[in-house]
């Protein structure tokens, strides 16, 4: 893996051309010795960065190594693992959550999403993490933008980190939530002004000019205004396991999923304490009216309950001053959950 890294790491070519050698003689490789050897790397113990990053190193290499990593890695879904950029957007694990935490600076107004390397209730408060995305608010007229990149220091739409944006209206109670890469394929860019990445002609063919919107949300009137929990409904396109996975080994189709909706799950008011509350398992400690949990909403066309309203999907709460947890789970990847969160920041308007 140390040999591996090298060659990735290698920066320009060399007058004696040593690098470029060195890429094809790992190209040589047979590709059954070449699987074998992602695999074993996969197995030496990266199941968390930072030792994670010898398997990006394999990936590295050169395309064939990329194919050949990319065939061995599993998704989120059935790994529970973070690797790659494109597994922010694949759905995460079904049976636990993948435990993230967000930082704020109020300064600049930016968020930083971050995946937790230890377990624990309180292990964001203590952890330093593995970087994954970062978000800023800005000002568009009567609407607030999250512009959401992978790169921390360039958030603009016209950068190749650019994730997606959430958008929200004037009274900051509806948002959408938009891709930079289409869900499936046939789907179309939106085609309001707003929604568009650059004000003129695309810069490059490989990058899309507009944004695909992927969700709605919204904050419903609250009759008990700030002495009451925020009421909280979600309707996103998450594409199954299953078809993410086929797709980052190079299906020809992707087939355009069905709407996910979610609700907050309703907190109880807790007599003794005089508050509202939830059971956030430890996860939170602080009281916020940005915290919340999100479930799967009641569908009136499946009698028979197959989807479970009790699981939560979704939860994220306060933990410190500018702290906040980041729980999720299947079918939501850390690109949706993150947009989620970040629309429970900001004053709502028509709701407190």
């Amino acid at each position: 893996a140390a040999e591996v890294s090298e060659v990735a790491e290698t920066g320009e070519e060399k007058e004696d051309g040593q690098p470029e050698e060195q890429e094809e003689r790992w190209a040589r490789l047979l590709p059954e010795l070449l699987s074998e050897v992602v695999r074993r790397v996969e197995a030496s113990g990266g199941e968390r960065w930072p030792a994670r990053k010898d398997v990006v190193s394999c990936a590295c290499v050169c395309r064939r190594w990329r194919d050949a990593a990319v065939a061995v890695v599993r998704p989120p879904a059935v790994s529970g693992k973070i690797t790659f950029p494109s597994s922010l957007k694949q759905p995460g694990p079904r049976e636990f959550p993948m435990q993230c935490f967000i930082k704020r600076n109020k300064k600049n107004s930016t968020f930083y999403l971050y995946l937790g390397l230890t377990t624990g209730t309180l292990s964001a408060t203590v952890d330093k993490g593995k970087f994954l995305m970062a978000a800023r608010r800005f000002r568009r007229g009567p609407h607030t933008e999250y512009i959401i990149s992978l790169d921390a220091d360039d958030l603009s739409q016209g950068s190749n980190a650019y994730m997606g944006k959430l958008r929200s209206d004037f009274w900051g109670t509806n948002f959408k939530v938009y891709d930079s890469k289409p869900p499936h394929d046939g789907a179309k860019a939106s085609s309001s002004r707003s929604s568009r990445r650059f004000g003129s002609r695309r810069i490059s063919p490989q990058v899309s000019a507009g944004n695909y919107e992927v969700g709605q949300l919204s904050y419903k009137y609250n009759l008990l205004k700030s002495r009451g929990p925020r009421r909280m409904y979600c309707a996103l396109e998450c594409p199954s396991p299953q078809e993410t996975w086929e797709n980052s080994l190079k299906t020809k189709f992707r087939k355009p999923m069905g709407t996910t909706v979610l609700r907050n799950k309703a907190p109880r008011w807790h007599e003794h304490l005089q508050c509202w509350c939830l059971n956030f398992h430890g996860r939170v400690t602080v009281a916020s009216v940005k915290n919340f949990q999100l479930s799967v909403a009641a569908d009136p066309n499946d009698p028979t309950g197959s989807r479970d309203e009790e699981t939560v999907l979704l939860q994220f709460g306060k933990v410190d001053d500018d702290i906040f947890t980041m729980d999720y789970r299947q079918p939501l990847s850390a690109f949706q959950a993150f947009a989620i969160s970040l629309s429970s920041f900001g004053t709502k308007l028509a709701c407190e």
